[in-house]
């Protein structure tokens, strides 16, 4: 067994060593996690501008922004679609560059301890974490043949 009495920087027990890979891996896991939520949103992003971008853009539809659904057009919701997926995409290219740097920061922990793996790698395993209330959606409302 290795002694107790380290510095900070340099872990010398075996468990020590276990614990901060271990906490590694689980970040690494929560960035995949957080992606995989991401990229999803960014799908049904697309569906809805897919759905409305056709259609007249006078036509109501409705937005849940923030658990109230709002009675909008599709010419002003578009536009607030689209931002909204653009900006998902910057945000999932963010959590990318970070994600290869925790990875490059694993492998030199690795090389460093000479950590090897018995079992198969788990790293794109979902934890099932999944966050509710954050979506918006929109709904089409009929074509009126109302004037105003």
């Amino acid at each position: 067994m290795a002694e107790k009495g380290g510095t900070d920087r340099e872990l010398t027990n075996e468990q020590a060593i276990a614990n901060a890979y271990g906490v590694m891996r689980s970040e690494i896991n929560q960035l995949y996690s957080k992606i995989t939520e991401l990229e999803m949103e960014v799908s049904e992003h697309s569906l809805v501008i897919n759905a409305i971008q056709p259609l007249d853009p006078s036509r109501k539809c409705y937005r849940m922004i923030g658990g109230v659904l709002v009675e909008r057009t599709i010419k002003e919701v578009l536009p607030a679609v689209q931002r909204n997926m653009e900006g998902l995409k910057e945000v999932i290219s963010q959590l990318n560059e970070a994600l290869e740097k925790k990875k490059q920061k694993l492998l030199e922990f690795e090389t460093k301890y000479k950590i090897r793996i018995k079992k198969g790698d788990n790293e794109s395993q979902d934890e099932g974490a999944r966050k509710e209330g954050s979506a918006q959606g929109v709904l089409v409302g009929p074509a009126s043949t109302e004037k105003e």
